[in-house]
């Protein structure tokens, strides 16, 4: 979605505009055309950052109880401030990870780029301003520190922006990804932080754990053409059987 057509539909809902105007947060309203389709009773927002997400959310999904983990202290403090009066919103102030503990989080100069991967030269390049600027200790935990199976109401959609750390993510979903109805995450087609899955083997993944990729969209390539990156949304089959290995 270009700049000006988002800003344009936060500028529609009221909402919206009043989160952008009196703490500066853009509703991710780019998920409007892929999930505004969707009944949801639970949405687990991971990777939250400011709120982007989790505004398009609570207002999309009025039934939907919103669960959302950031770690980092700067965007988790406006988080609480754009959401103090939402009682359908919690805040974890952690991360997603398959231990729980303490992790460096390699900071971006745009901290919604930030990752508990190290960022490579190559995202530096293609999206300027994003290299590393800092670390950061933050906690990391599995998902059943914060919430257990009986809470997730289905249907529901797992959301992850985790900066190519998505298969970790998952992982430290254990026995409660069967919860979830979709999943919705960032799939990269090349390299952009150390070590991080991509986009075919996160498919791979899933499917093997009984989630149908249902569409990509919100791609972007580079001057080339080249894909870079993408939205994936995955729904879990309905003739799988639970308990997939993790």
């Amino acid at each position: 979605m270009r700049r000006s057509a988002k800003l344009i539909a936060i500028l529609r809902v009221a909402p919206y505009r009043a989160a952008l105007l009196r703490h500066w947060v853009a509703a991710a309203v780019e998920h409007e055309e892929a999930l505004g389709v969707l009944t949801l009773r639970t949405v687990v927002d991971v990777g939250a950052n400011r709120g982007q997400f989790a505004l398009f959310a609570l207002h999309t999904f009025p039934a939907a109880r919103i669960v959302s983990l950031e770690p980092l202290a700067v965007p988790a403090a406006r988080f609480r401030r754009v959401f103090a009066k939402e009682r359908r919103v919690t805040l974890h102030h952690a991360a997603l990870g398959p231990e729980a503990g303490q992790s460096i989080m390699h900071v971006s100069g745009h901290d919604d780029s930030s990752s508990l991967l190290p960022i490579t030269e190559t995202q530096g390049r293609l999206f300027r301003g994003t290299n590393e600027v800092r670390t950061e200790t933050v906690r990391t935990a599995p998902l059943s520190e914060f919430l257990d199976g009986g809470s997730i109401e289905e249907p529901a959609l797992l959301k992850l922006d985790v900066q190519g750390y998505e298969l970790e993510a998952l992982r430290a979903c254990g026995e409660l990804l069967d919860k979830f109805t979709y999943v919705c995450a960032e799939g990269s087609f090349i390299e952009l932080y150390e070590g991080q899955v991509l986009a075919d083997d996160l498919v791979a993944w899933l499917g093997e754990r009984g989630y149908e990729l249902l569409r990509n969209y919100g791609g972007i390539s580079d001057e080339h053409g080249q894909a870079i990156q993408a939205d994936m949304l995955f729904k879990r089959s309905d003739n799988r059987q639970r308990g997939a290995p993790q």
